[in-house]
C-alpha cells in the first residue's frame, strides 16, 4: 500500500479517542510521525504505546494557549518540522434545542474548546508553517455547517464559526503554500456521545444511518479519518478552503415536503 503521508509530521488534537484516535492510527499507517494531543492522559499514552514507533503523546488543553504553544514547540524540538495540524478536539453540550434552556456558561465552554481552541492550534501551527512555506491545517467541523436544527445552539455556533475561520485562514495562508480545510461529519457514535454499551452504540448507529440518503453504509470514526487523510495528503494538493461533508447526503435535501406528500398518498 502506498504511504500517502510518508515523511510528514502530524499533530492530532483530541487524538486519544474517537475520530482522533482513528486518524492517529490511519495517519501512522500512511507513514506519518504522529503527535497525539489530548487531556485524556491514560488513553493518550496507551494509544501511543500500542502503536509504538513514531507516535507520541503530549497533554494539551486546546483552550489554554500556553498548552498549545508547548505542543507546537515540543513537536518542532522532537521532529524538526510540522506538516499537518489536524485540529479535531471538541466537546458537545447535549441536545438542548430551546434557547431559553441554554446557559451562558455552556455557550462559553463549547466555544472555548471547539472554536477558540481551534483558533489557537491554527495560530501556533501557522507560526512554524509560514517560514516553511508549506503545511496543512484541518478542522473537524460538522454537518451543522450545512444544515440547521440538528444540534444545540452552542455546538452549531462553534462549528459554523469554525468554518468561517477555515475560509478566512485559507485566504490568508494560501500565499505561503498552506492549505486549510474542514471535514464535516454527520453524527458519529464515539465517546463524546457519552457512555453506552456495545448494543446501545450499534442501535444508535443504525438509527442515525436510517436518516441518511446513502443506504447500506454506517458512518464510523474511521470514515471521517479517511476523509481527513485525503485532505492531509498530496492527493489534495490543490484543495483549499473546502468544507468536506461526510454525511451520506443528509444535508443536500429537506425531506419535509416529500414526507408530507407520501403521507397524503398513503405511502
Amino acid at each position: 500500500m502506498a504511504k500517502r503521508l510518508d515523511g510528514k509530521v502530524a499533530i492530532i488534537t483530541g487524538g486519544a479517542s474517537g475520530i482522533g484516535a482513528s486518524a492517529v492510527q490511519l495517519f501512522h499507517e500512511h507513514g506519518a510521525k504522529v503527535v497525539i494531543a489530548d487531556i485524556q492522559d491514560k488513553l493518550g499514552h496507551d494509544l501511543a504505546d500500542k502503536i509504538g514507533e513514531n507516535v507520541s503523546y503530549i497533554h494539551c488543553n486546546v483552550s489554554n494557549e500556553d498548552n498549545v504553544r508547548n505542543l507546537i514547540d515540543t513537536t518542532i524540538a522532537k521532529h524538526g518540522q510540522l506538516d499537518i495540524m489536524y485540529s479535531n478536539a471538541g466537546i458537545i453540550d447535549g441536545v438542548v434545542s430551546r434557547i431559553l434552556d441554554c446557559t451562558k456558561s455552556d455557550m462559553e465552554r463549547v466555544l472555548g474548546v471547539n472554536l477558540v481552541g481551534a483558533f489557537l492550534c491554527a495560530k501556533h501551527a501557522a507560526r512554524v508553517m509560514i517560514p516553511q512555506r508549506k503545511g496543512c491545517i484541518i478542522f473537524t467541523a460538522s454537518a451543522t455547517t450545512a444544515i440547521a436544527g440538528i444540534s444545540s445552539h452552542a455546538y452549531a455556533a462553534s462549528k459554523c464559526g469554525l468554518l468561517g475561520l477555515c475560509r478566512n485562514l485559507a485566504v490568508e495562508l494560501g500565499q505561503y503554500g498552506i492549505r486549510v480545510n474542514c471535514v464535516s461529519p454527520y453524527a458519529v457514535v464515539t465517546g463524546i456521545s457519552g457512555p453506552m454499551n456495545e448494543a446501545d452504540s450499534r442501535n444508535l448507529e443504525m438509527a442515525l444511518s436510517d436518516t441518511s440518503l446513502l443506504k447500506g453504509q454506517v458512518l464510523k470514526a474511521e470514515s471521517v479519518a479517511k476523509a481527513a487523510l485525503y485532505l492531509a495528503s498530496d492527493d489534495a494538493n490543490y484543495v483549499c478552503g473546502l468544507n468536506l461533508l461526510v454525511d451520506g447526503g443528509y444535508s443536500v435535501v429537506n425531506p419535509v415536503l416529500m414526507n408530507f406528500m407520501n403521507k397524503q398518498s398513503g405511502n
